[in-house]
Parts: C-alpha cells; structure tokens; sequence
C-alpha cells in the first residue's frame, strides 16, 4: 500500500491524537528530497488541519475568497508554488494528505523565521502564516488563531 494511502486509510478513521502520531510515521517523500521541512509539531500541524477541514476535504477543492483551496489544509496555488511546487502539481499535491503535508512544512520553513523576524515561531505564529500568508504572523488573525489553539487545548492538553 502507497504511504499516502495508508495514511489516507489512517487519517479517515482516526482522532486528532491518532492524526498526530501518524505524522511522526509519515514518510516525507522523494518528491521533497532537497526541500528543508519546519519544527512545526505534528499536534500544531493536526490542529491547522483540524481546521482546515482535514480529512474530510482529501481529493475536494472549494472556492474560497474567490480562488480554488484544495485538500486536507485547504492549500492555493500561490501557496503550493511557494513551497517548492512538489509533487506533480498543484491540485494533485493538495488533495493528499502526504504531500500537503510536506507542502505545508516547507512554506514554514521557508517563512517562519522570516516573519518571526529570526525567532523560534510558534504554533500561533505557524497558524498566523498557513492563514494569512509569509507576514501572517504579523497580522491580526486572532479568530483563526482562537480555532487552532481551542483544538491544541481539547485534544493535546495546549501541547502544540
């Protein structure tokens, strides 16, 4: 079985704890051999995508803002060029959990430090960028942060 299908398998019958600890086991892909992934946690990582719609939007695109976002951490195009263009492109990376979830890793190694001004980033200044974009932390996204903090609190204990 691919490894994105068995977390795929995984994924849609798991809770966010279980989520979690099968990211620790997630095959980071040749597709991202060379690409450099953020200390994000596995638990913020869970939690972003908690949000997102994780599971239940593997393989599904919606409109969002009037642009397309794509799977499990509802991903655009901009953002997935941003991450190093993995896979064999953009739709086909974002609906899977596998290589969205690479994706999301090297956007917040490329811009955490970068708009963390240097610092270690957060978990809230890691949500901040997946929402809002490379100076995410910088802006205002205290709902957005609220969302993903609430699911660190319930499912890890503030953990993320």
């Amino acid at each position: 079985m691919a490894a994105w299908t068995l977390v795929f398998a995984l994924v849609t019958t798991s809770s966010l704890v279980g989520i979690s600890e099968q990211l620790q086991g997630v095959n980071y892909s040749p597709v991202f051999s060379g690409l450099n992934v953020a200390a994000i946690s596995n638990n913020c990582l869970s939690c972003i995508c908690h949000v997102e719609g994780c599971e239940r939007q593997v393989g599904k695109c919606r409109m969002d803002r009037g642009s397309l976002s794509c799977g499990p951490f509802q991903i655009k195009e901009p953002y997935w060029i941003d991450c190093g263009r993995p896979g064999t492109g953009w739709q086909p990376c974002a609906k899977q959990m596998v290589c969205s979830v690479n994706c999301v890793r090297a956007y917040m190694e490329r811009y955490g430090t970068y708009c963390t001004g240097g610092r270690p980033p957060t978990c809230e200044d890691y949500a901040k960028i997946h929402n809002g974009g490379p100076r995410g932390c910088t802006k205002p996204l205290e709902s957005y942060w609220r969302r993903v903090k609430a699911c660190c609190d319930a499912s890890f204990g503030g953990r993320c």
